[in-house]
């Protein structure tokens, strides 16, 4: 279980990157169930750390306390040469198995290392072809919020740092932790890796709103066989252009979306209830046990039965 994290603080690093890894790890939630975390922000050289913004950061613990993290996170910062002591750093923290963590341009830190070599990764839209073509070991994808290769994390700018971060969460305490993680910090518990880093084109603001109006009678009818058809007659749509508007909108496909709130129902009964399997497939409209484990085998490389075994007795308050 995910237990010390260190962020390693680079210079000219990004605030709201940093800031961020310090939001989703930094903060004593235990009041409200959730997760507590050894965490610790480290540099090469402790004292002021300049950052991209111009101020700097006073840091006090240099990188021997990196040296038995679970995960070692690496915010946005100026791209260009890394110190070694960084690079050893990560490279130690995946050879011997624990997560890594990147932010927007600190995957450059990352394939600096060499650890995404024979890796798919991504990084902020606008840096995606510089780091494909300075680091071509690596597989990048421009269009995704995150990307999960065998413990190594590496995500798209800004806000889909808080993805990602809370990806690992989800991976390492379950379901409930993070939604309490979500919940103090307002923002969903859960988007996709594979979601969309932007959208190609603005939604009308009545079109957000039947989207709005529609997902949630989703989320209501998760139990039923939903199809394309009779959600975009919900909207008063066409199915060819509730599908396209829905993907502009929602960052993802309507079925895909729906089989990732099916699969987050799921964890929940899981982690919360004893009802048996068969029962929650239903619920959760999967239908039958068998093919929620199949979903689950494809999603979280885990099976419903392991999930609940590793999950089911953390019980969080709401």
């Amino acid at each position: 279980m995910l237990k010390k994290v260190v962020c390693l603080v680079l210079p000219e690093v990004a605030p709201f990157e940093f800031g961020v890894i310090c939001e989703v790890f930094g903060i004593d939630r235990s009041a409200t169930g959730g997760p507590t975390f050894d965490f610790t922000v480290a540099t090469a050289v402790p004292g002021p750390v300049r950052t991209s913004l111009g101020f700097e950061m006073v840091i006090t613990e240099n990188l021997d306390v990196a040296a038995d993290a679970d995960l070692i996170a690496v915010p946005a910062h100026a791209i260009g040469h890394v110190d070694e002591a960084y690079l050893e750093v990560i490279r130690a923290a995946e050879a011997r198995g624990a997560w890594v963590l990147s932010v927007c341009s600190g995957a450059f830190a990352l394939a600096e290392a060499g650890i995404l070599n024979g890796r798919r990764s991504t990084t902020h839209w606008m840096h995606t072809d510089r780091l494909a073509a300075h680091f071509p070991q690596t597989t990048v994808d421009p269009g995704v919020l995150f990307v999960d290769d065998r413990k190594v994390v590496t995500s798209a700018g800004t806000a889909s740092g808080i993805d990602a971060a809370l990806h690992i969460v989800r991976k390492e305490h379950g379901a409930a932790a993070t939604n309490v993680i979500a919940r103090r910090m307002v923002v969903p518990p859960q988007r996709d890796g594979g979601q969309a880093q932007y959208i190609d084109y603005p939604v009308t603001e009545e079109c957000a709103d039947s989207f709005a109006e529609v997902a949630e009678w989703m989320l209501q009818n998760l139990h039923e066989d939903l199809t394309v058809e009779q959600l975009a007659r919900r909207a008063l749509m066409s199915p060819r252009t509730f599908a396209r508007r829905f993907r502009a909108d929602m960052g993802t496909t309507p079925a895909a979306w729906l089989n990732k709130q099916r699969i987050m129902r799921a964890q929940h009964l899981l982690e919360r209830t004893d009802e048996p399997l068969e029962r929650i497939a239903a619920e959760t409209g999967f239908g039958a046990a068998a093919v929620m484990r199949h979903h689950f085998l494809k999603v979280l490389q885990t099976t419903p039965t392991a999930y609940r075994r590793a999950f089911g007795r953390q019980l969080i308050a709401g």
